[in-house]
């Protein structure tokens, strides 16, 4: 098996969609000997602020000089930044010598009767066999939608839980109160482990405490309102944090000092069950992590930030956001949605900040919401919509609409956020050549038609 072979098989098994429960991973494992029981975890849940968090705790056990496994889901970029140790990718080799194992497994499954594994438990199983082979010291897992029956949580050596914020997501399959998908994400919590949870809201906090005092866990809440002497920026932000003072990290947005403050809460817990962590490797740790997609910065003038806010909770963190860096300042917007996402929340909480909204289509994603669709809905709060053809499209018309100052920011679904990542990096190198041989002016390539939907226009493009 090859990369693409590999590729074509995750594709075919993609039919297979998504099935709660831990029967099929737990019996795919045991085929592989059981990995998962050889490694030691971190396991973070939450409806936002997992990955990021997930990123401070790795950068800090890894300055802290482990071996640290990292498994990620939704990846920005390409496939193989699932799995991580360190901050290696996976490589094409291990990668399809690890599935040519599990495909294995998997077709002696179907074969003995049993339902054939989910991507996502195939992934989880690839993982676990993966950090096992390389020894890893530690593992910092993300969940992917829930928790109770999320295929991660298959493991019973849960070092740390870890709850990051809980707000309203996947209600098809979680629930449709913060109280049921709390209950959710807590059940990452194993029996007597150390649990570390960020201040929820009042019904999700309720449940938070009660799994604790039920599995006998020792509960820490990680709670923002006490870092102190917060200065906030787009480039770095500082804090001071109990005995820790100006702890540094570069990645921004208001609602990241809550992340970072729960990394170090979580650190803090490994320590009490015997992992040294010292001062430096916490301070070098928060200060070297980098996350895509998270309020990053491509380009600055205009400014050009991505954000991955495709939840109500995540859009309110945004709008914060703008709020606060953004005031006066003229902005242009990308978007595009999942369709089984709060669209009409998203758009809610986030319209009244652009002079102009470009809506585009997530490309190669099944449940992706036509960019028409979008902005038809766009199109009943806001007056200056449009629907572009792609994601090139909208790139370009956006630095036609935006003047050296104005903002232009990009989110929604993590699903395209790569994409848009590798068009900005093609369109700068393409600029440094025009540099280099002396043009001057905008790029006057063709915007397309945009006949697909244009709504009320206040002057601006049709």
């Amino acid at each position: 098996m090859n990369y693409q072979e590999a590729m074509k098989y995750m594709e075919k098994v993609g039919t297979y969609g998504i099935v709660p429960g831990l029967d099929s991973i737990r019996e795919l494992c045991r085929r592989l000997g059981d990995p998962q029981n050889d490694l030691k975890f971190v396991h973070i849940a939450g409806t936002n602020g997992k990955g990021s968090t997930l990123a401070y705790i790795s950068s800090i056990l890894q300055a802290a000089g482990y071996r640290v496994g990292k498994y990620i889901s939704p990846v920005i970029i390409e496939y193989c930044e699932k799995i991580q140790i360190g901050k290696q990718k996976i490589t094409h080799k291990d990668l399809c010598e690890g599935l040519e194992i599990i495909k294995k497994h998997c077709d002696a499954m179907v074969s003995d009767g049993f339902h054939h594994p989910t991507p996502f438990e195939i992934e989880t199983a690839l993982a676990f066999w993966y950090f096992r082979e390389k020894q890893c010291d530690i593992v910092v897992l993300e969940t992917g939608m829930g928790g109770r029956e999320d295929a991660t949580n298959l493991i019973t050596t849960t070092q740390v839980a870890v709850l990051a914020s809980i707000g309203m997501d996947h209600m098809k399959f979680l629930g449709n109160s913060l109280e049921e998908i709390a209950a959710h994400k807590t059940g990452i919590c194993k029996p007597g482990c150390q649990v570390v949870s960020m201040r929820q809201k009042e019904a999700a906090q309720k449940v938070v405490e009660q799994t604790a005092a039920e599995l006998g866990c020792i509960l820490t809440i990680a709670d923002v309102a006490n870092a102190k002497h917060v200065k906030y920026g787009l480039k770095k932000q500082t804090f001071d944090y109990g005995n820790y003072k100006k702890l540094e990290i570069t990645l921004a947005g208001k609602f990241q000092i809550a992340n970072a403050v729960l990394a170090v809460e979580a650190v803090q817990a490994l320590e009490k069950c015997g992992y040294e962590i010292k001062e430096t490797a916490i301070r070098k740790g928060l200060k070297e992590t980098v996350w895509n997609g998270r309020l990053q910065i491509l380009e600055e003038h205009p400014l050009f930030i991505v954000d991955g806010a495709h939840n109500e909770d995540a859009a309110a963190k945004l709008a914060d956001s703008i709020e606060f860096y953004f005031t006066n300042k003229r902005i242009i917007y990308i978007m595009g949605m999942l369709k089984d996402k709060e669209v009409d929340r998203v758009i809610a909480l986030t319209e009244k900040y652009a002079d102009q909204i470009l809506t585009v289509t997530p490309p190669d994603n099944p449940r992706a919401m036509h960019a028409y669709d979008l902005a038809t809905e766009v199109a009943k709060v806001h007056p200056n919509v449009t629907a572009v053809d792609s994601l090139e499209e909208a790139v370009e018309l956006s630095h036609l609409l935006a003047g050296r100052d104005d903002v232009i920011l990009c989110f929604g679904s993590l699903s395209y956020l790569g994409r848009i990542l590798k068009l900005m990096e093609k369109r700068q190198t393409a600029g440094n050549k025009r540099k280099g041989s002396g043009e001057n002016g905008r790029s006057e390539e063709s915007t397309g038609s945009n006949k697909a939907f244009t709504g009320r226009n206040r002057g601006g493009y049709r």
